[in-house]
């Protein structure tokens, strides 16, 4: 699995894979100036104080919480971004790594989409119980790593999987590798969680686990 992440990550800042990672990354940006811009609109529209000291209090504070914010927002804006971009870059991986097998087949487009912003909602709602819990030291890191790992795992192998079987057969398939799926998820986790580098999760996450889903469904049959 390392050796799976290692390759993936590789892979993912490469010259081939370069189109997407720049596509992703800008989009991703995008929704989170949006989010954040937004927020920050809110939070001084509804509050208003009399002396200006004050308002310039408030609006610094108002940016540090969207920052940190933001570190909660990355994995639900990452994995709707990727819902883009997913089918993409799995073709390319398939063909590159896996030339012998017959490759996958991209979801329809409405479902693709509907599954991505049903998870988007998932994910968004994990984050912001993680985010409210920023004042608990240390529950809240266990909260943000399990409940990502586990998401992120079940997100990305579930896509992979789909391009091979139907929805049922995936996530029985998911349930027969939980482990190996969450243990992966957990290593998306903590790349989601670095700055910067968190915005070429959904590059990343999909090459890790298309090879993944190759690596797990050839040991199952061996």
């Amino acid at each position: 699995m390392l050796q799976d992440a290692v390759a993936a990550f590789g892979r993912t800042f490469s010259p081939a894979y370069r189109r997407v990672l720049i596509r992703s990354v800008l989009i991703a940006l995008g929704l989170l100036a949006v989010l954040g811009i937004g927020a920050h609109w809110a939070m001084t529209y509804f509050v208003t104080l009399q002396w200006g000291w004050a308002e310039l209090t408030l609006d610094i504070l108002a940016a540090v919480g969207i920052l940190i914010g933001a570190v909660f927002l990355v994995p639900p804006v990452t994995s709707l971004v990727a819902g883009l971009f997913l089918d993409e870059v799995a073709e390319r991986v398939e063909a590159e790594d896996f030339p012998a097998d017959p490759p996958g087949q991209a979801l329809p487009f409405v479902r693709s989409l509907a599954m991505t912003l049903k998870f988007f909602g998932v994910m968004l709602v994990v984050n912001l119980i993680a985010l409210a819990l920023l004042l608990v030291p240390g529950v809240n890191l266990v909260v943000f790593y399990i409940a990502n790992g586990y998401l992120l795992g079940r997100e990305y192998f579930q896509l992979a999987a789909m391009r091979f079987r139907g929805e049922a057969e995936a996530a029985e398939l998911r349930r027969r590798y939980g482990i190996s799926i969450f243990l992966g998820g957990l290593i998306i986790a903590v790349m989601v969680s670095i700055p910067i580098l968190n915005l070429a999760t959904p590059v990343f996450a999909t090459i890790f686990m298309v090879r993944l889903h190759k690596r797990l469904t050839r040991r199952g049959t061996a």
